[in-house]
């Protein structure tokens, strides 16, 4: 049962999604052909769209096609990657373009066709709360429906069973450079927003990238292609020790398998803690194509004789940065390594400093006194991706992406989505409406003996049954 077959207004749903990004759209999907599962999805957002300002042209998405929103979990989808080029006669051309990784502009429309076709999605719904009402045994979410302009327009109440955030992350900006942001009259922008700027940045003097992640690189690139040879103007720079590449080795893949965030699942929690800042490289570094590229530019920009007026230094942190006549930047640097300091002044800054996942406080706040905390106040999350809550709360709340600390690097890893989303739906239904595999890396990442153990589905509630003519 879809959402556009809800029986009746003050029924309960089964599900109610918060955000409608790829993990809650690939939860959508995968609840889509399930007979009796009364879902629906809320985003305050007009429409779907993935990472709008850094879709640059020839921008990869980091993981195989595969990791699609459904394929890994339900080969035969009709929303998988394949049949969307199918639906748009675009299979045979992507056969022969011999792509196992696409563009993230391709992702981009891919998803967009997947929310555009689905029932169970409600854009312009902003959620405001969510509480648990003991007397209903229900969660009640409250939302706003806004209009074109995103204008409040009409208040509403809906009653479910279980909740599902997929809020997403927003990004990051240092606290030296924050004030720089929230003036509009200084030239300094997230990476998020660099599409909406390029023009304005591939037109300034002399531009800053911050940031040696894979978007840094990205920027860094696009405007290093789009600059005059000998102009170039441009300085990179960023805290880690090196421009280093992306851990992409086939073992190394393998700490994005379900095996390895089971495992991670069961250490202690200094542990994990420990391990998720170690395991930067594996997330944070930069495909090695990316690197191979800026190189391949950089060469061909000496081909005169000269070198590129290009200064990329790794190691270096931005301790402090003022604004200098309103239109310039001046950052004042520190070399971590050698503990020298130096002031830069520049005519734009690119912040490619990445992402955190959103607070979940302001939605959850009517549920904290029910919320199960470790011991740096974090929200608690089980095997299932559910929050650990008092047991008078007989619900479900699951969370995607928004457990690192307790499920490792893959949580924000496009290739666990729908592994995620049918361990989710597994749990849910008390059913096993998709079969997950019992082994998934050849690596054994802990001493124990035994195999690898799969959440097994809840049987003790059943759903709301299907209604004849509805």
């Amino acid at each position: 049962m879809n959402a556009a077959q809800h029986p009746t207004p003050d029924a309960p749903r089964d599900l109610v999604g918060i955000g409608i990004g790829p993990f809650n759209l690939s939860l959508a999907a995968l609840a889509d052909p399930l007979t009796g599962l009364d879902a629906v999805f809320y985003d305050q957002r007009p429409d779907f769209h993935w990472h709008p300002g850094l879709l640059i042209d020839g921008a990869r998405v980091q993981v195989p096609f595969l990791a699609d929103l459904v394929t890994l979990a339900d080969p035969a989808s009709p929303w998988s990657f394949l049949n969307h080029l199918r639906a748009r006669q675009r299979l045979f051309p992507f056969y022969f373009a011999e792509r196992f990784h696409i563009e993230r502009a391709e992702y981009d429309a891919y998803c967009r066709w997947v929310a555009q076709n689905l029932a169970s999605l409600r854009f312009h719904h902003q959620v405001d709360a969510v509480r648990w009402n003991p007397e209903r045994g229900l969660f009640e979410v409250d939302y706003t429906q806004l209009d074109a302009e995103g204008e409040a327009e009409a208040l509403g109440r809906t009653h479910t069973r279980n909740v599902v955030l997929g809020v997403g992350t927003e990004p990051h900006v240092p606290d030296p450079l924050r004030p720089l942001v929230d003036d509009p009259a200084v030239p300094v922008v997230h990476a998020a927003d660099y599409l909406g700027h390029r023009d304005a940045l591939l037109a300034a003097g002399h531009v800053t990238v911050i940031g040696t992640g894979q978007s840094g690189a990205e920027v860094f690139l696009d405007l290093l292609r789009h600059r005059p040879a000998g102009r170039e103007k441009l300085h990179w720079l960023g805290r880690t020790e090196a421009f280093a590449p992306m851990e992409y080795s086939r073992l190394g893949l393998e700490h994005f398998t379900p095996d390895y965030t089971r495992y991670f699942h069961g250490l202690a929690e200094p542990v994990r803690d420990r391990l998720v800042a170690q395991q930067w490289q594996l997330h944070k570094g930069i495909d090695a194509d990316t690197t191979a590229a800026i190189h391949d530019e950089l060469y061909h920009r000496t081909l005169d004789g000269g070198w590129p007026d290009t200064t990329l230094t790794p190691g270096v942190h931005v301790r402090t940065a003022g604004r200098i006549a309103t239109t310039r930047v001046e950052l004042h640097l520190e070399h971590a390594q050698q503990k020298t300091r130096s002031r830069l002044t520049t005519d734009a800054v690119v912040l490619a400093t990445g992402y955190r996942e959103r607070p979940l406080g302001r939605v959850l706040a009517g549920l904290d006194p029910y919320m199960r905390r470790d011991s740096r106040e974090r929200p608690r999350v089980d095997d299932r991706f559910r929050l650990v809550l008092d047991p008078c709360v007989t619900g479900s709340v699951y969370v995607q992406n928004a457990e690192t600390h307790t499920h490792g690097v893959g949580a924000p890893d496009l290739g666990l989505a729908a592994w995620r989303g049918a361990t989710i739906l597994n749990d849910l239904t008390g059913q096993e409406p998709y079969p997950l595999p019992g082994r998934t890396a050849f690596t054994t990442f802990g001493l124990e003996n035994g195999q690898p153990q799969i959440p097994s589905a809840r049987h003790h509630r059943a759903l709301t049954p299907l209604v004849d003519g509805i």
